[in-house]
């Protein structure tokens, strides 16, 4: 198993960043890792997510929602093509700090029989987590 992880914290409240994080349909306006996000974060539910890893060609997934808590947190799954391939389990996770800043962590578990093979896309993937936490804290301290 590998992990993927990008943290930052934000000179903004976590109310303002969830708003940002759990409005799919702006994702298109400020991220530029995730590029497109559809569906509704109710468990159980498949969205429909692009992802554009710097250098990589844009690649669409079908996660299913695992857990969903308003205002701080979602979690799904995504396969590439079938089951035990290349799988992905990914956290978007907002918390508020005492002083009324937040901090803002996303982070993917990553397994399958082919990731020996993926060290490219792993590298590029790590990169899109930490400009999606870039971007995200920019587009909420603006």
């Amino acid at each position: 198993m590998k992990y993927l992880h990008a943290e930052v914290e934000i000179d903004a409240p976590a109310e303002r960043v969830w708003q940002i994080v759990s409005d799919f349909g702006r994702y298109a306006d400020w991220n530029p890792f995730i590029v497109r996000a559809t569906g509704e974060p109710r468990v159980g539910e498949r969205l429909a997510i692009t992802i554009a890893a710097p250098g990589m060609k844009p690649v669409g997934l079908r996660p299913r929602v695992l857990d969903f808590e308003p205002g701080r947190l979602i979690r799904w799954k995504g396969e590439f093509k079938l089951p035990g391939l290349f799988d992905g389990r990914h956290a978007l996770i907002v918390e508020p700090l005492s002083d009324g800043r937040s901090r803002f962590t996303t982070h993917e578990d990553v397994s399958g029989i082919l990731l020996p093979f993926v060290g490219k896309v792993m590298t590029a993937s790590q990169q899109g987590f930490e400009l999606m936490a870039r971007a995200l804290k920019e587009r909420a301290e603006a």
